[in-house]
């Protein structure tokens, strides 16, 4: 009988104690079994993404996260969706929502700061989110031949503030007419940004050509074609630079160099699958019109006509595009990275005078 009391009291005991916890933790058990369930959902949701399923996935990760709300990579991986399917409004408030969750997520601001710039057009709402993400704190973590976060903290410092410059340049484009006079201060900021970018990102051939592109909207030649040519050493493949470059050469009555530039971007573009017949006539067009105002120009007293562009190289036309000749080949990469107008900048005060004059 005493055995039965013992067992009696003990579990009248063990009793008392789990109502003493239900009753002191019940809110805090009842989040655990909510938390534990919104992590299964989610889970659920990871495979039917990979799956490719987005109705299954959206509903599972809607039901995980009105279960547990405070799964930022969810949130996350909601605002990815949405964006892919140009629900905008929903993909900024899913990223909102993981980053209220987790201030430092660096990614899912970064994402926000893109949709904003580039889909919405709020420059400045997207232009706070870059500014944020270097000042964020994150732990460096490096462990000799096995990990290191040291790269991936840099790099993304640095597309941060490129995506700032992009986002200054434009909104400086963007201006309404009675705010014009603001054009060149934002610029400003925009070549401040790619400045900083170029510290954690050193050979990047978009920070160099988008900063070049800010330069020369602003007249500054000198800066402007210097970075062009940086570009174009970087990726000499890349029409867009040899044809900006040949763009400001013409600006400044340089002919002949602008023709060869001119030239090199023809080639491209008309190799380009992704190039437009539009774009590939209008160069054509712009290279017609330099060939003839060089033929025309006394650049040493005397117009040569044989006189050919610097760096020029020969091609031929077949059904209407543009082919290198047989040796071009071998000679292509090294006349490619050549920037034709490069002692051009070097020189200080020829530059200054262009800019003085107003030949822009």
């Amino acid at each position: 009988m005493k055995r039965f009391f013992k067992k009696l009291f003990s579990l009248l005991i063990f009793a008392a104690i789990l109502y003493g916890v239900w009753f002191f933790f019940h809110g805090w058990i009842v989040t655990q079994v909510k938390k534990a369930e919104g992590v299964y959902f989610i889970y659920k949701g990871d495979q039917a993404y990979s799956q490719d399923n987005m109705s299954k996935t959206l509903h599972y990760y809607k039901k995980g996260l009105s279960l547990f709300p405070g799964h930022y990579e969810a949130w996350y991986n909601l605002g990815n969706i949405y964006t892919v399917y140009e629900d905008y409004v929903s993909a900024v408030d899913a990223y909102k929502q993981a980053i209220a969750h987790h201030p430092k997520f660096v990614m899912a601001r970064m994402n926000l700061g893109i949709v904003y710039l580039e889909d919405l057009g709020w420059f400045d709402e997207a232009i706070e989110q870059f500014d944020q993400i270097p000042r964020i704190g994150l732990f460096n973590l490096w462990i000799p031949f096995v990990y290191s976060n040291v790269k991936s903290i840099r790099a993304n410092k640095g597309i941060a503030y490129f995506n700032k410059g992009v986002a200054y340049k434009q909104k400086a484009m963007f201006l309404p007419l009675e705010r014009k006079y603001l054009m060149h201060e934002f610029l400003g900021d925009a070549i401040e940004s790619y400045t900083k970018a170029l510290k954690f990102l050193k050979k990047n051939y978009d920070v160099y050509y988008n900063r070049a592109v800010a330069y020369h909207l602003r007249g500054d030649y000198k800066p402007a074609g210097l970075d062009y040519c940086k570009a174009i050493e970087l990726q000499p493949t890349k029409f867009e630079a040899h044809y900006n470059l040949a763009v400001l050469l013409r600006g400044m009555s340089k002919y002949r160099e602008s023709m060869s530039e001119l030239e090199k971007a023809a080639l491209l573009i008309s190799e380009s699958p992704q190039s437009s017949e539009v774009q590939t006539a209008y160069i054509f067009n712009l290279l017609n019109e330099v060939s003839r105002k060089f033929i025309n120009s006394d650049e040493y007293g005397v117009a040569k006509l044989t006189d050919k562009p610097t760096g020029s190289i020969s091609y031929t036309y077949v059904n209407g595009r543009i082919v290198a000749d047989d040796d071009f080949d071998k000679a292509m990469a090294k006349n490619f990275k050549t920037c034709t107008g490069f002692d051009i900048f070097n020189q200080k005060d020829e530059v200054k005078d262009y800019f003085e004059d107003g030949w822009f």
